[in-house]
């Protein structure tokens, strides 16, 4: 531990920590004593004492009896009284139904109004001996013979009445009498929230009743949620706010949608309606702060509806959503927040709170973002279209690309979005609208559809100022103001740099954090200019392979934007920063491979002169490496990756294979010059010199490849010889591999072809003589070369063999000793592990 005190001084500053945690430890085991006493101890027994560090205990003498009160929640009491409750609920229902017809009138009447009088009266006697639980089961009976008392009322004094009318008066009636019952007994939990429920149904239910539509239906639905919401902002009890609040979302919502359909077919009868559901609801939203976004959010979209939809019969079709967007970046200009020097905003700060500021706010650009989502299909058509070729390359054919189930105005919605966005002096703004200029560009030629020239010169000027605005962001940054770090009672302070203990904390810490001896310095931020970079950089990148796509009706077009966009990406690449110059310039060497391979198809080349010419790419990325040092790996590697194709294109050809497998083997041994590269590029090109040596003999239908590889094997493994000699640290595969390689594997690949027995004997013996040199004098590359070779000849000359005793033996028997030979290794797995272990570590030490 890093710090400034002696250690004696930190020992007893630990222990008087921990004297003090112990003590605090034992108060707190004996608090949990007394309440586990205080809770689990009989009715009838004496009431457990004060906890003695409990101040304001109230003192109970000794045979003191406490209160008989049931309001404690015990779960075997609760499930109790609800059994109990439900049972005479089902009994009073079947009564009502099954038993009611061998009754009298008089006699109905009368067993009804006892048994519904007994169950609301009993509460009350209850409540006053604390009976709490019992009370609230026999009201709930109570409330519920209520409802039954009327059904029985309307099958027998009323059965002429409407269904619809009667329950609609009944549930006025049987709100108001159970909100004035909830009322007089106020310790009763359920009547209240019961009629706040059963005052959702008069007034919709009467509109049903005298055939109002749906208009009405939802003007009643309206009429409701208001009230409720008053409930809400009136009213104490939690459930009954919270069924109020049910309430109010369900009709509420009910009248909002059904605003919302008649804006769209009946515009002036929905805009009335939307607006009369906005303004309680902006009224909720400032006086509960903790809904104010939601119900904002939902005022601000029924405003912008009513709106929209008032204004949509007045503009021809495919001006709809450009309205809605207007409409809501209107209703999000109305809602931002306030900023200095600004009189409009300051004001409107100053009417509306925080809250509903942002929920106005995010109603508008939730409008306007759909708006875009619209507005986004012509941009995909602008981007893919060009890759869905259904003609051939360099035609000149220029099928139809635009999307004509998709008006003009599209463009309009991204560029005012764009606009929007780009005022706005934050990050993600000028983010947004960057890509949303990079979408109006891309777009642009589908909506309006622009010839091709035209379409050609935009998607490249697109790409152009997409990269160069990767190369100089600067300009995008312009007035973007970054925020200040918030301070506040959560945020820390920063302790002085001295080494001194810090106090302990008012939690109750042990002691403290220790204040650090220097400063930690803190996680630096993404700049602008570094994100508009990348994201500039990023729509380049995916316009570049459209504009080449759509290039290819034509080749003078194909050749313009391949070298135009090879000149922006070498610039960006020259003139970039960080990981675009990498990017950019990998990217660069793809497009001068397309520059080649269309160089190559408007010549007229074969196949295999086009593979010769590919290689011109990785000889131009080993030149280019050798100067531009922060790129070079990178752009090696691209033109590594580019050679692989040109060896499948001179496939068709051996020879010409043989003859790009040396030229690419001459490329990688120039790289080899360069000390960061020797290792790798050596070892590349001696692999593919020889893939060239046994492709040409392989053309020449060479019978004895030995006497073409032994006159290259003898000098390399003198070579090699003589650099073990002057270097005893060098590698056995550096110094013989090579020359081993050249020679064993040619003839391995003779050996498996001949018939004779002479080369495979002659073969084996060279094996094995280079395997036991290599044991012999601890050579890794002689002894696995040599044993490979060895074993793969042998393999050769007893394949027959065991092929005709396979086929001799039984059937049955073959699988039955592979099952033998596995039960064996798996017994012994962990012993022949350790020996392939002890084979792997003795390999690895040999040079």
């Amino acid at each position: 531990m890093d710090n400034s005190l002696p250690p004696a001084d930190e020992l007893v500053l630990v222990d008087r920590e921990l004297a003090r945690l112990d003590a605090r430890r034992s108060q707190l085991l004996a608090r949990r004593a007394w309440l586990l006493r205080a809770l689990y101890a009989p009715a009838s027994s004496t009431a457990p004492g004060p906890f003695p560090s409990a101040p304001g205990a109230r003192p109970t003498g000794p045979g003191a009896r406490p209160p008989v009160a049931d309001s404690t929640p015990r779960s075997a009491q609760n499930v109790l009284l609800t059994l109990g409750g439900t049972l005479l609920t089902i009994a009073a229902i079947a009564f009502t139904l099954v038993s009611w017809g061998s009754m009298g009138i008089g006699g109905r009447s009368v067993v009804l109004f006892a048994v519904t009088s007994a169950a609301l009266a009993a509460p009350v006697a209850l409540l006053r001996r604390s009976l709490v639980s019992t009370a609230e089961s026999v009201a709930a009976l109570g409330l519920v013979l209520m409802v039954l008392d009327a059904y029985a009322l309307h099958r027998v004094a009323l059965p002429e009445t409407d269904g619809l009318e009667y329950t609609a008066v009944a549930a006025a009636v049987l709100a108001g009498a159970w909100t004035a019952y909830g009322s007089g007994l106020s310790r009763l939990r359920i009547p209240l929230p019961v009629a706040v429920a059963a005052g959702q149904l008069p007034l919709p239910l009467g509109v049903l009743a005298v055939g109002g539509g749906p208009t009405a239906f939802a003007w009643a639905a309206l009429v409701t949620a208001v009230a409720d919401g008053a409930v809400i902002l009136w009213t104490r009890p939690a459930a009954v706010r919270i069924t109020a609040a049910v309430g109010a979302t369900a009709l509420g919502g009910w009248a909002l949608l059904t605003g919302g359909w008649l804006s769209l077919t009946s515009p002036w009868s929905g805009a009335p309606l939307l607006l009369a559901a906005a303004a309680p609801t902006l009224y909720v939203a400032r006086r509960l702060p903790a809904l104010a976004v939601a119900a904002s959010s939902v005022a601000g979209l029924a405003a912008v509806a009513a709106a929209g939809g008032l204004l949509r019969p007045a503009v021809p079709t495919d001006w709809t959503v450009p309205v809605y967007v207007l409409c809501g970046l209107a209703l999000a200009s109305v809602g931002r927040p306030s900023r200095a020097g600004d009189g409009a905003g300051e004001a409107t700060g100053r009417r509306l709170p925080g809250g509903m500021r942002l929920g106005l706010a995010g109603a508008g650009a939730g409008v306007a973002a759909l708006g875009v989502v619209w507005a986004l299909p012509p941009v995909a058509v602008g981007l893919l279209g060009p890759m869905a070729r259904t003609t051939e390359v360099w035609s000149g054919e220029h099928p139809v690309r635009a999307l004509t189930s998709y008006p003009g105005t599209a463009v309009l919605v991204l560029a005012v979005a764009a606009g929007v966005l780009a005022a706005v002096p934050r990050l993600w703004a000028r983010c947004g609208a960057l890509a949303l200029v990079w979408a109006l560009l891309t777009a642009l030629p589908v909506s309006p559809g622009l010839p091709y020239a035209a379409t050609l010169a935009l998607q490249l000027l697109t790409t152009a100022a997409a990269l160069a605005c990767a190369v100089r962001p600067g300009p995008l940054t312009r007035g973007l103001r970054r925020p200040e770090p918030a301070v506040g009672p959560g945020t820390p302070k920063p302790e002085p740099a001295t080494g001194v203990p810090a106090a302990p904390s008012a939690s109750g810490a042990p002691w403290g954090a220790w204040a650090p001896s220097r400063p930690r310095p803190e996680a630096p931020a993404a700049e602008p200019g570094t994100v508009l970079g990348w994201l500039a950089f990023a729509g380049g990148l995916v316009s570049a392979p459209s504009a080449v796509a759509l290039a290819l009706d034509v080749r003078a077009a194909t050749f313009t934007a391949l070298g135009a966009l090879l000149v922006l990406l070498v610039g960006v690449a020259v003139l970039g920063a960080g990981a675009r110059r990498v990017v950019a310039a990998c990217a660069a060497v793809l497009t001068a491979t397309g520059l080649v391979v269309a160089v190559a198809a408007a010549r007229g080349f074969e196949d295999h002169w086009t593979a010769l010419a590919l290689l011109l790419v990785p000889a131009a990325t080993a030149a280019v490496g050798a100067k531009a040092r922060p790129v070079a790996l990178p752009v090696e590697i691209t033109g590594a990756v580019v050679a692989l194709p040109a060896f499948a294109l001179a496939a068709s050809r051996p020879a010409f294979l043989a003859l790009a497998l040396a030229l690419a083997g001459v490329i990688a041994a120039a790289t080899a010059v360069r000390p960061e590269r020797r290792r790798f590029a050596s070892w590349t090109a001696a692999v593919l010199f020889v893939l060239a040596t046994w492709v040409r003999l392989a053309v020449w239908e060479v019978a004895t490849p030995e006497a073409y590889t032994l006159p290259v094997t003898v000098p390399a493994l003198v070579v090699g010889f003589l650099r073990r000699r002057r270097d005893r640290e060098a590698s056995s595969w550096t110094a013989y591999g090579p020359g081993l390689a050249a020679t064993l594997a040619p003839s391995l690949v003779a050996a498996w072809t001949d018939p004779e027995w002479p080369r495979p004997l002659a073969l084996g013996v060279a094996a094995l003589v280079v395997t036991l040199l290599g044991a012999r004098f601890r050579l890794q590359a002689l002894l696995v070369l040599g044993g490979s070779a060895l074993a793969l000849d042998g393999l050769h000359e007893l394949a027959p063999y065991v092929v005709q005793a396979v086929g001799a033996l039984p059937r049955w028997l073959p699988p039955a000793l592979a099952g033998l030979l596995l039960l064996a290794v798996g017994a012994t797995y962990e012993q022949r592990l350790r020996d392939a272990r002890r084979l792997r570590d003795r390999v690895a030490r040999m040079r």
